[in-house]
């Protein structure tokens, strides 16, 4: 049957997801040895932190009887092996993925707990969403439900984050372990020290400093680069960490997360709660499209509806027929969807009314979704609601937003280029932004220290580098603070050994944490025991956490207790019936 199927409004999309869900399957056989684990990571090359993580994790993991294997490859083949591995029939599965290394990374947005709370681990999002780990616990849905309509007691809300991270601890789907201090080197000769911004949670790379950093000579341009190919440029995207630096400059948002982590005025001037339910945001006023259109409130209506529109298919698995909702754009309507209706007021104005309160919606929804043109994309989401295609397939020749800055030129796998758009209210200090794709890291440490480059702001290599680099040049400032993101083993738990509560226990356990930090890190990392990061300190403020100290013995112990066992070789066996 074709995908593209019908189009259907908000709630039965909603109505949808929620019958998408089913229960993972086991294949494991009790008393057989537990097959070969498969541990992905990126390759050495790329992030030689994560790879050594892994190699050391995969080599602990063997003490408690497993034979496992480390399959380093490059990150874009990573996404699709793990992003897109999501069938619930391991009989039909495509060699599907079992544990890897994941990361997290901070964005201004995540200030609030809400999007990790939601969208890493609600089971409406398995399919498509944040949550490729397959999770579905309807206890753990009930809270994440709860804390995004508890808007007038911000403790309450408190106590239902801090008992959704005991569950998620508990449950042990991820394997968190740190929160990294992102090293960043400036050059000073080039800008004015005093106005790069350090973002709670975010560091020095961010939008704030992009738009206000201050050269301090005739030369306006800022150089940066990332390890990564930049995949792709899509407002409807998130395309991971470097391509949305670049987004989050061309597209404005209606509101921006500030420096202090809380949701303030943007391309919105003024966000205005009726009640619960109903917000009236007015534009602000002469804001121009990359293009020279003018921005309107059908365009910011547009932005939102582009996120909420889909399809329904309908499914089979072993004889039942059941229907599931895919949204044309699945990374931005998580944050859409409890939008009910948006009514244009005027050219400047309109009302958003949800479905439910919101605790979060000015900061995981008005701060979050980029403002598209709907004279360049309402075309593009027709056309797509035919085919076969989602919204992230497409890439504009030259995408056009309202930002900041405005591309000039780009190839996906070498450099983005980036001007000062003079349209702009907020005009950047820098008249250009340039990001090269630099993969090798002594290629990198020699653009800094030339000159060639005066802002490196991702370093995957031992920060330690960073430091003595900064020690031995004057001209070269660090800066580094703990992430909102972190970095974590996360378990496929649809398939065995992996769906077995106890067996991610033990292998928790085999996660030498202050020996990572202390080692790999060389410091330059917080301990990480939660989704919701060590830099939001008022959503930690919850009673201990369970922990899961190194101890090979006590892993050993604690799947002895499960009844799992070992034969004469030594190997893991699955507990006998």
């Amino acid at each position: 049957m074709s995908r593209k199927l019908a189009r259907i409004s908000v709630i039965a999309a909603l109505l949808a997801l929620v019958m998408a869900a089913v229960v993972p399957v086991s294949s494991q056989s009790a008393g057989e040895i537990v097959p070969t684990i498969t541990v992905h990571s990126v390759t050495q090359a790329e992030r030689p932190v994560e790879y050594e993580t892994t190699r050391l994790v995969v080599e602990n993991m063997r003490e408690l009887g497993l034979d496992v294997e480390h399959r380093a490859i490059p990150w874009a083949q990573l996404i699709d092996e793990i992003w897109f591995s999501r069938t619930e029939d391991s009989s039909v599965a495509d060699s599907p993925f079992q544990m890897t290394y994941w990361r997290m990374v901070g964005r201004p947005e995540r200030a609030d707990p809400d999007e990790f709370t939601y969208n890493l681990f609600h089971s409406s999002v398995r399919d498509g969403g944040y949550n490729f780990i397959g999770y579905n616990n309807p206890d753990y849905d009930v809270l994440a439900e709860m804390q995004r309509v508890e808007v007038d007691d911000k403790e309450a809300r408190l106590d239902i984050i801090c008992e959704a991270q005991q569950i998620i601890r508990n449950d042990m789907v991820n394997a968190y372990f740190v929160h990294p201090l992102t090293p960043q080197l400036v050059n000073t000769d080039a800008f004015n020290a005093d106005t790069v911004v350090t973002q709670a949670g975010i560091g020095v790379h961010n939008f704030w400093t992009w738009i206000g950093i201050e050269p301090t000579g005739d030369d306006k341009s800022l150089i940066t680069s990332t390890t990564s190919f930049l995949n792709s440029f899509n407002p409807l995207e998130i395309a991971g960490d470097a391509p949305s630096r670049v987004t989050e400059m061309v597209w404005d948002r209606l509101m921006r997360v500030s420096p202090i982590g809380a949701a303030e005025l943007w391309a919105a001037e003024s966000v205005v709660w009726e009640d619960p339910l109903n917000v009236v945001v007015t534009l602000r006023e002469g804001m121009k499209w990359h293009d020279g259109e003018d921005v309107l409130s059908d365009d910011a209506a547009f932005s939102f509806l582009a996120a909420l529109v889909g399809t329904t298919v309908i499914k089979e698995e072993k004889g039942n027929f059941y229907a599931e909702f895919r949204p044309e754009a699945a990374d931005y309507h998580p944050f859409a969807r409890n939008v009910a209706n948006i009514e244009i007021i005027d050219d400047l104005s309109l009302r958003f009314t949800l479905n439910a309160p919101s605790a979060a919606f000015e900061t995981s929804s008005l701060a979050k979704l980029n403002l598209i043109p709907k004279h360049i994309w309402e075309p593009i989401i027709s056309d797509l609601l035919q085919s076969e295609a989602d919204a992230d397939s497409i890439q504009e020749e030259i995408p056009i937003g309202s930002g900041p800055f405005k591309f000039v030129a780009y190839d996906v796998n070498e450099f983005v280029l980036l001007e000062a758009f003079d349209d702009h209210w907020a005009r950047p200090k820098i008249d250009t932004w340039i990001m090269n794709v630099l993969p090798n890291q002594e290629a990198t440490v020699g653009q800094i220290q030339a000159g060639e480059m005066n802002f490196l702001w991702e370093w995957p290599g031992d920060p330690g580098v960073l430091q003595d680099i900064a020690a031995e040049n004057e001209h070269l400032d660090l800066f580094s603070a703990a992430s909102i993101g972190f970095q974590y083993f996360a378990f496929n738990v649809r398939y065995a050994p992996f769906d077995d509560v106890t067996f991610r226990q033990a292998v928790a356990h085999s996660i030498p944490q202050q020996f990572i930090i202390d080692n790999i890190y060389n410091g330059f990392a917080a301990p990480a025991d939660s989704f919701v990061s060590v830099a939001l300190e008022y959503w930690r403020q919850c009673d201990d956490l369970p922990t899961y100290d190194y101890d090979i013995d006590g892993a050993r112990a604690l799947l002895a207790d499960a009844g799992y066992s070992w034969d004469d070789d030594g190997r893991l066996q699955y507990p006998a019936e």
